[in-house]
C-alpha cells in the first residue's frame, strides 16, 4: 500500500473485536490518527480461548467480516496461528503498534522482541472503559 515516491504512516493494533462496540470504534479511530493506514490483528479462535480463557462469543471469521464492514481499517487481517511469533508485525511493517489501555501482557511480551524494539508501542486511553468493555458487555 505504501506508494513508490510517497511516505505514509503504518500504524498496528491487536484486539478480539468480539462484538464491535463504542470503546473498540474509539480505539480505531484514536489509532488511525496515528498515521496514514491502519492494519487491524484481529486474534484468532484458539488464541482468544487460550488468553481468556473462555471461547469468543463470534467466530474469528465473523469477526474480521464485522470489522472490515465497518471501515475503521484499511487493512483487517487474522493474526498468527502460534502466539508470540509476531510474523504479522513483520509482514506489515508498522511505523506504530497502539495498544488498549487493558493489552499489558501483549505489551510486555512484544517488548521481549529485539527485532521490533525500532517500533513505538503508544497506549491508547480507554473510552468509558466501565461501560464499553467486551467483558462487560457479554
Amino acid at each position: 500500500m505504501r506508494k513508490r515516491g510517497t511516505i505514509r504512516k503504518r500504524v498496528m493494533v491487536f484486539g478480539v473485536f468480539d462484538g464491535l462496540h463504542a470503546g473498540h470504534r474509539a480505539f480505531l479511530r484514536a489509532a488511525k490518527k496515528r498515521g496514514d493506514e491502519l492494519v487491524a490483528v484481529v486474534a484468532r479462535d484458539a488464541a482468544v480461548r487460550l488468553l481468556k480463557k473462555k471461547k469468543p462469543r463470534f467466530d474469528e471469521k465473523a469477526r474480521v467480516r464485522a470489522l472490515r464492514a465497518s471501515r475503521l481499517a484499511d487493512r483487517v487481517i487474522l493474526g498468527d496461528k502460534k502466539q508470540g511469533i509476531y510474523r504479522v508485525i513483520a509482514r506489515y511493517a508498522p511505523d506504530t503498534i497502539c495498544l488498549g489501555y487493558d493489552q499489558q501482557a501483549l505489551a510486555e511480551d512484544m517488548r521481549t522482541h529485539r527485532e521490533f524494539s525500532r517500533i513505538p508501542l503508544i497506549r491508547l486511553k480507554p473510552h468509558q472503559p466501565m461501560k464499553f468493555k467486551t467483558s462487560l458487555l457479554s
